[in-house]
């Protein structure tokens, strides 16, 4: 049994979050430069056993596919051309960075330390797998 990965990929860097081997929470992984983030994701799985890992699919207010979305699935089909035995899941991370933002404040992180984007991005990833987990687990109920 592996665990899932999430990933909140951006145009400069990338947050990520897994879940802990029963897949019950999303813990904060790592910021990655986009730039490294193919190597750094297969060192990782050379590592760590992943079974499913989870994107954060950008949409806007209106559920249309936001302008960072390109980007964000030319990502998507090089990661399927290096790793096509890993099946990805894109998942709506709309607010994510609002929410990210909101849990810093209500955890008490100083407002210095609230502007390391770097921070968020790790958050954010962390929002969508635990957003993730809560839908499917939301699913197996009905």
């Amino acid at each position: 049994m592996g665990r899932i990965l999430s990933i909140d990929y951006g145009s400069k860097r990338t947050g990520l979050a897994v879940t802990d081997i029963l897949k019950i929470a999303a813990n904060p992984l790592a910021t990655v430069p986009s730039t490294g983030l193919m190597d750094y994701l297969a060192e990782y799985f050379i590592k760590e056993d992943v079974e499913l890992v989870v994107i954060g699919a950008p949409r806007q207010t209106n559920n249309m596919e936001s302008e960072n979305m390109p980007r964000v699935q030319l990502f998507i089909n090089k990661f399927e051309v290096r790793f096509p035995s890993l099946p990805i899941v894109k998942y709506d991370e709309r607010y994510t960075s609002v929410l990210a933002h909101r849990a810093m404040i209500d955890g008490g992180v100083k407002r210095s330390d609230r502007r390391d984007k770097a921070l968020v991005d790790r958050i954010s990833a962390v929002i969508i797998l635990q957003s993730y987990l809560e839908s499917i687990h939301y699913k197996k109920q009905i």
